[in-house]
C-alpha cells in the first residue's frame, strides 16, 4: 500500500508547481514585451528613412539622447569629408542598387560646420574595387557639402567578430572606437553613431553605391511566447490530471 505523502511534502510540491507556472508565464510575458519592442523597431526602420531630414544630435546631446529614438532617422548635415577611408567587409546579398556580393562599405570621416565629426558610410564597393585606385571618381566631394543619410547604431563587436586588419584596411563592422582613431578622428569629438548615406548620394560613376543600409530583423518573439505559455498550460494540465486521479482513487 502506498504511503500518503506528508503535509510538508505536499506543500513543497505545490510551491514548486506554482513557482514553475509563474516563471513560465513570466517568460512568455517577457517575450510579448520583446515582440512589441521589435515591432516598434521594425516600424521605425521602415518609416524614419522616409521622413523629412532632421539635424543630427550634436555633442551637447550625446550624453543623454536616446539612440533608439534616432536609429534610422533621416538627417541632413553640412561639413567636409576627410581624405581617408576605412573599409568594412560585408556580403551584400540583397542590394538595393545594381551591385552586390562580397565587398566593403566605404566609411569616411566627416567634420561638420559646428566642428564635431561623424563616421559616414558612403556606400558599397565590390571586392574587386576595394582599392580606390580601381574606381576613379569615387572620392568624396571636395569642400563644404551638405549630405543626407540615416543614423545607425554603433557596431559593437562580439565574441565572434574578427579583429580588424589595420594593415589591409579591413574592418568587420563599423565600430566607432576602432575606426575613428584609424581615420584620424578624436573619439571625444566623434558622434556615438554613424550615418549611412541615402541612394541619392551615390557619385555619378556609381561607386560607392549608397543607400545600402542593411536592415534585417529576426522576430521570433511570438513563437517563443507561445512556447512558454504552452508549457505553462501543459503543466496545469498535468497537475489537473494528477489531482483528478487522486480524487477518483480516494
Amino acid at each position: 500500500m502506498t504511503r500518503p505523502a506528508s503535509l510538508g511534502a505536499r506543500v513543497l510540491l505545490a510551491l514548486l508547481v506554482v513557482s514553475a507556472f509563474a516563471i513560465l508565464i513570466g517568460l512568455g510575458t517577457w517575450q510579448m514585451q520583446r515582440l512589441a519592442w521589435k515591432e516598434a523597431l521594425i516600424a521605425a526602420a521602415t518609416d524614419r528613412p522616409q521622413s523629412p531630414a532632421k539635424a543630427p544630435p550634436g555633442p551637447d546631446a550625446w550624453r543623454t539622447f536616446d539612440l533608439d529614438q534616432w536609429n534610422y532617422q533621416r538627417v541632413r548635415l553640412t561639413g567636409t569629408f576627410g581624405p581617408n577611408e576605412a573599409h568594412s567587409w560585408i556580403a551584400l546579398s540583397e542590394p538595393h542598387g545594381p551591385i552586390g556580393g562580397p565587398g566593403d562599405f566605404v566609411v569616411a570621416p566627416f567634420t561638420t560646420e559646428e566642428g564635431w565629426s561623424v563616421l559616414v558610410n558612403r556606400g558599397f564597393v565590390p571586392e574587386a574595387k576595394k582599392d580606390p585606385a580601381t574606381r576613379p571618381g569615387s572620392e568624396p566631394p571636395e569642400g563644404v557639402v551638405t549630405i543626407e543619410g540615416i543614423i545607425r547604431r554603433d557596431d559593437t563587436p562580439n565574441t565572434f567578430t574578427p579583429d580588424p586588419d589595420l594593415e589591409k584596411n579591413r574592418f568587420f563592422g563599423r565600430h566607432i572606437a576602432t575606426m575613428a582613431p584609424y581615420l584620424g578622428l578624436s573619439l571625444e569629438n566623434t558622434a556615438p553613431y554613424s550615418i549611412d548615406l541615402v541612394a541619392e548620394e551615390t557619385p555619378a560613376g556609381g561607386l560607392p553605391q549608397a543607400g545600402e543600409s542593411v536592415v534585417t530583423f529576426r522576430n521570433p518573439h511570438l513563437q517563443y511566447a507561445l512556447t512558454w505559455y504552452g508549457i505553462a498550460a501543459a503543466l496545469v494540465g498535468v497537475v489537473g490530471v494528477v489531482l483528478w486521479r487522486r480524487r477518483k482513487g480516494a
